[in-house]
């Protein structure tokens, strides 16, 4: 058994889409970035990465590369599932929290539950999404930033 834990944060800008967990919310903001920006996805496959001690997306995806401009985070997740795989691991377990003022995360959560667990394989009985505020405090709590934590527990295959 191997675990991972990854987290990433983007700033909130307008005329950009909101994608938290592979699912597009409807918000009058977006989270910068490179690709589409969507920090639970990519906190997670940061926890997976470093279950394996194989880095970090930054590193097999870097925002210096204009293939991965624009990129669908979902995409990106499924070729860390396929690297997660070809070293002979599949995934146990996924808990992730993410950290935002607004918009609030309840209503869907289950959506990218079910995101998740498309792309992972995964069943959504093993995949968790909680969240919570910053109560105010620092740039999320301000409403400039949305972040995630994820942490992924890994088992060998067989």
């Amino acid at each position: 058994m191997r675990s991972g834990i990854g987290y990433d944060i983007h700033r909130l800008v307008e005329e950009r889409r909101l994608f938290l967990g592979g699912v597009e919310i409807p918000y009058f903001k977006g989270l910068l970035g490179h690709s589409d920006g969507d920090v639970v996805l990519h906190s997670i496959s940061d926890a997976m990465l470093g279950a394996l001690a194989l880095g970090d997306i930054g590193q097999h995806f870097p925002d210096t590369d204009m293939r991965f401009k624009g990129a669908a985070s979902g995409e990106l997740l499924r070729e860390v599932v396929r690297m997660v795989s070809d070293k002979g691991y599949a995934i146990n377990n996924i808990d992730a929290m993410i950290i935002a003022e607004e918009p609030k995360i309840y209503p869907f959560r289950q959506r990218m539950v079910e995101a998740i667990s498309k792309v992972t394989g995964l069943s959504a009985e093993d995949i968790s999404i909680k969240a919570t505020t910053n109560e105010g405090v620092g740039s999320i709590g301000k409403g400039e930033a949305i972040a995630s934590f994820a942490v992924v527990t890994l088992r060998k295959k067989g």
